[in-house]
């Protein structure tokens, strides 16, 4: 069993029993990564808060992991990114709570990725640190597609459609899980920008909700197991 330091991004946290937590959690040096808490949620001074575990908090974490597919522990716990305004704000919150279920679905690899987590964390600040943030949700996942390995390949984008199977575009519309004509024009007000320019993007209610959709819809076609988040709904009504 391998005593490990390690940054780590909370995905999901889960009662167990009347006192226990298991917090599945996506960390720096080892990709997704489990935990049971035993006797957390019982009152008592020192030692691990369940405060700690909420949706997307950033930590670093000294954990034991055992690597034989068993649920690790956690020894000790401080953060590592304090959010200002995620906590406070009620917007804020239905999106991490949104994104957090997504993520679960969606990073499944017990493997280091230092790039993805340094993509998870920096979003994760932007978002603490900006204001309009009505259309983030949307560019966070679908940037983060570029670690999934399924981006949108940007060549041809002149074409009338996209094909969301393929992840290219197309002429060969209309055909199912090709996209086409207004969700197609307000899809691509995504492609290749960064958080710093999703202020300039313009969003209607009905855009917003046609453009998670198809995000969703992608996320489902290229991932094996991949649920509709139960937050959805939600999160289109903090935004209607």
């Amino acid at each position: 069993m391998a005593v490990v330091t390690t940054k780590a991004i909370i995905l999901s946290s889960l009662k167990y029993g009347d006192s226990s937590l298991i917090v599945k959690c996506y960390t720096e040096e080892e990709g997704v990564k489990s935990y049971l808490i035993r006797g957390i949620l019982k009152a008592k001074k020192g030692g691990l808060k369940a405060a700690y575990f909420q949706p997307l908090t950033q930590l670093i974490i000294v954990a034991s992991h055992n690597n034989k597919g068993n649920l690790n522990s956690i020894k000790e716990v401080q953060i590592s990114n304090p959010y200002q305004t995620i906590y406070k704000d009620i917007v804020k919150q239905s999106v991490v709570m949104f994104l957090s279920e997504v993520l679960s679905y969606a990073i499944k690899e017990e493997e280091k990725n230092e790039e993805l987590f340094e993509y998870l964390e920096s979003g994760l600040i932007w978002l603490d640190l900006h204001d309009k943030i009505s259309n983030f949700h949307l560019l966070f996942l679908l940037n983060l597609t570029r670690f999934l390995g399924f981006y949108p390949d940007l060549s041809e984008s002149d074409k009338l459609g996209f094909d969301l199977v393929e992840g290219s575009f197309t002429d060969l519309t209309p055909y199912k899980n090709i996209i086409s004509g207004n969700s197609y024009y307000q899809f691509k007000k995504l492609l290749d920008i960064n958080f710093d320019a999703i202020e300039n993007v313009s969003f209607g209610k009905q855009e917003r909700q046609i453009v998670l959709k198809i995000i969703i819809q992608y996320f489902e076609l290229h991932l094996d197991g991949f649920r509709k988040p139960k937050s959805l709904q939600i999160l289109e009504t903090v935004f209607s």
